[in-house]
């Protein structure tokens, strides 16, 4: 099982947002919908209790806030985290494949637009 974290110890090219996002792919089984808790212009990271296997592709259809239409997008999973681990959201890893230059960079600026919009997660307090 050591090929589910394939991409673990190397660097992420891309600074991750936190931040929900609707998206279905596709599997066998036809498509699922699922959030996305996480993405940058590289990819994006799907909380699902039934991920899909380490270099699966995956065809994505990705709701932007800011897009009239959803995005369709090709993927490959490059990172599984398990259900029945408890330190981690049980999901997968996708890092976008084949995308145009037009997409990579919207996907960017909702990324940045995002970052300035919303408060950094150290500056949200908990009061008691």
């Amino acid at each position: 099982m050591a090929d589910k974290t394939e991409k673990k110890n190397m660097p992420r090219q891309a600074p991750r947002l936190e931040h929900e996002l609707l998206v279905a792919y596709k599997t066998v089984d036809g498509f699922i919908t699922d959030w996305a808790t996480n993405i940058s212009r590289g990819g994006i990271f799907i909380n699902t209790p039934n991920p899909l296997a380490v270099g699966t592709t995956v065809r994505l259809i990705i709701s932007l806030p800011d897009a009239a239409f959803p995005f369709d997008l090709s993927g490959r999973v490059t990172r599984v985290n398990e259900v029945n681990n408890p330190n981690q959201v049980p999901g997968m890893g996708i890092e976008f494949i084949g995308i145009d230059d037009e997409k990579r960079e919207r996907i960017q600026r909702l990324v940045d637009r995002l970052r300035k919009e919303l408060p950094e997660p150290e500056a949200v307090k908990h009061t008691k």
